[in-house]
């Protein structure tokens, strides 16, 4: 079955209606845009340019205007900025208690240092997209976040936004790179695949691979510590032995869907969710989206 026919009959049947990846220099076209197609992101870079112009035109004396409220925020968006030996110099959100301290050592939840990520890539780059995870003060949850950041002479300035739901569409698309990029490169796509930086973490999808003879998970986007393990029990919430299902899905179709209760990676919470599934040669490659 074409990509298309897929598409298709999976949202007829769902009765639907008819990556850091680059960066780019300081040296750039300004209209350059950086990966992301999403309201959220499109707002985040949007706050990001404002804040890149003011902090050219006007430099250290911007600082304040990013911390005082109704500034330089939109929404729960908001500019925090770096200096270059990674103190906080400021902030219009939840981090404003890290003003005026050096936060190169702070590690997210999963042991990701986030700030020397972006301190890094901006030496490097001079602007980039990183993805780490932050609490969301309006839930109280620690939640995926992805943040924009620019290098501006002696300053970085970032503008970060939580991970919006994924489409059944945005699913899709994401199981056919993941295809793509497995026939291509073979098992060494699995390291681009348990990348948050890889390319294929997008909001709350991700990319699982399992080997359908040893019935191990070679990729897990979400969570690394499956990767090596054997999943054939692995139960879903309600008690269903998903992995055996999705198994016997693809040895007899190659393709299909399942759907099942799963930790949301984004929330931390229980959701239902709708994953695709489709085979390629001895692997199963998963790609879902949360239902609310």
């Amino acid at each position: 079955m074409k990509r298309q026919d897929l598409l298709a009959a999976l949202l007829l049947a769902m009765a639907l209606p008819g990556p850091v990846s680059p960066a780019y220099a300081e040296t750039a076209p300004a209209a350059a845009p950086l990966p992301g197609d999403t309201d959220e992101s499109r707002r985040a870079e949007a706050l990001l340019g404002r804040a890149v112009t003011h902090l050219r035109s006007h430099g250290g004396k911007a600082l304040a205007d990013f911390s005082v409220s109704g500034h330089f925020v939109d929404g729960d968006l908001y500019v925090y900025v770096l200096d270059t030996q990674g103190v906080l110099q400021a902030s219009g959100g939840a981090s404003f208690h890290m003003i005026g301290r050096n936060v190169l050592e702070y590690r997210d939840p999963d042991g990701k240092s986030l700030f020397a990520e972006i301190l890094a890539g901006a030496r490097k780059d001079g602007r980039g997209l990183i993805h780490y995870r932050w609490l969301n003060p309006q839930r109280g949850t620690v939640e995926r976040k992805a943040a924009y950041y620019q290098a501006v002479n002696d300053y970085i300035a970032a503008v970060g936004y939580y991970a919006p739901r994924a489409t059944p569409e945005q699913a899709l698309s994401v199981l056919w790179r993941a295809v793509d990029e497995l026939q291509r490169r073979g098992t060494a796509a699995f390291d681009a695949f348990n990348d948050l930086n890889g390319g294929f973490v997008r909001d709350d999808t991700y990319v699982f691979v399992v080997g359908i003879k040893d019935q191990r998970m070679h990729a897990h986007g979400a969570n690394p510590r499956l990767v090596g393990r054997k999943v054939a029990e692995l139960k879903d919430a309600a008690g269903k032995p998903i992995i055996e299902e999705m198994l016997r899905i693809v040895v007899q179709a190659d393709e299909g869907s399942l759907e099942y209760q799963w930790r949301n990676p984004a929330t931390g919470a229980i959701e239902n969710k709708r994953t695709f599934l489709r085979r390629i040669g001895d692997y199963m490659v998963g790609v879902g989206y949360y239902q609310p």
